[in-house]
């Protein structure tokens, strides 16, 4: 009996219970001023909950959603907005708004914030992983089959007259193709990630532009903009220098044809103190200060497909295959962390960010 009113007596209380939540809360008065706020939202806002009292919730985040706004200047009004934009400090963040008005208290409401990003649901992997090793189980299928024919196809070159090996060539070399496109289609498959430790950072990236390098970036400027004082990150070596091949590879795609007048990508560490991710897989919020940017100034993403473009087979390329950015974000979320996109209009240029981990904060805080 006493081991049951000692365990009763230490239920947390409502305060305790809003400030483990992992996603942002935000008390809110009926002038629209914030008054109070979880860890959560201040990690997501970026600003201690001291900066953000008495501020309007509006003056802290940006929202172009009109029925979002209609809903927020009437203060008796409750809404459940899934997958909108809000931007804070001028970066986008994709979520999902709730505004619950305080009966008892008139003008009082609390607005929860939760972000919606890829990486956020588990339902949503469980089913992605589903779509995604049916065709690694195809892929280890069709290999047996595509040696044989590649195979033949030598053996063919060698009885063929000269004038006629450039058909056996072109047989060799689209059975290539087709070998590197199930190559990634099991690497998307795969479900047991790397091992992750301490990784440096700068050194995964270097190699990364130099692997680049080689395979040509005639009139592009790379440029390297670096906080030197950054610890190492939590990641897997192999899969960060993978992910940032395909980054910077597909910033240099996006700037060749010549239309670009001073084609440039740069690539940039800093921390962010006030970035976490709400793991609700993992059940804690995870800290994600460390954040790489690849950047380039080339025409960008249509439209159309930005909002897709982590998905496998979307592309804009005409001869791509839309499975490396489907790899980019399988191998950062392996590592823990996150990868977003966006585009500034205004000054012309594409960003990829990705957050990542401090090696030391392996088992979270």
């Amino acid at each position: 009996m006493n081991r049951v009113a000692d365990v009763a007596g230490a239920i947390p209380d409502h305060a305790a219970q809003i400030g483990g939540l992992v996603f942002a809360v935000l008390l809110i008065d009926g002038r629209g001023r914030i008054a109070q706020t979880n860890h959560a939202a201040e990690m997501l806002l970026g600003k201690s909950e001291k900066r953000m009292s008495r501020q309007c919730f509006t003056e802290v985040v940006t929202l172009h959603d009109e029925r979002v706004l209609d809903h927020l200047a009437r203060p008796d009004a409750s809404l459940v907005a899934r997958d909108i934009s809000l931007f804070v400090d001028g970066q986008e963040h994709r979520v999902n708004l709730t505004l619950s008005p305080l009966s008892a208290f008139p003008g009082w409401r609390v607005v929860t914030l939760s972000e919606t990003g890829h990486d956020d649901a588990s339902g949503e992997q469980e089913g992605e992983a589903a779509s995604l090793g049916a065709p690694a189980i195809l892929a280890h299928e069709i290999r047996n089959p595509l040696a044989a024919i590649r195979g033949a196809a030598q053996l063919a070159a060698r009885r063929l007259e000269p004038k006629d090996r450039g058909l056996a060539r072109v047989i060799t070399d689209e059975v290539d193709r087709i070998a590197r496109l199930i190559d990634r289609m099991q690497q998307l498959g795969r479900s047991t990630p790397e091992e992750l430790g301490p990784t440096n950072l700068h050194e995964a990236i270097r190699s990364a532009i130099a692997t680049v390098r080689a395979a040509g970036t005639e009139g592009i400027e790379i440029h390297e903009e670096f906080d030197p004082s950054l610890p190492p990150v939590l990641a897997n070596r192999d899969a960060l220098e993978q992910v940032l091949i395909n980054l910077i590879s597909n910033a240099r795609d996006a700037l060749y044809g010549g239309e670009v007048e001073n084609p440039q990508i740069s690539v940039r560490t800093r921390f962010v103190s006030g970035f976490a991710f709400s793991a609700v897989r993992l059940g804690r919020t995870v800290k994600l200060p460390i954040e790489i940017t690849v950047t380039d100034n080339g025409p960008g993403i249509d439209e159309a497909l930005r909002d897709h473009i982590f998905e496998p087979f979307v592309t804009s390329k005409k001869s791509g295959q839309g499975l490396g950015l489907a790899l980019v974000r399988k191998l950062v979320r392996d590592m823990q962390g996150r990868i977003g996109h966006e585009r500034d209009t205004r000054e012309g240029l594409t960003h990829f960010r990705i957050h990542l981990a401090v090696a030391s904060w392996e088992k979270g805080a």
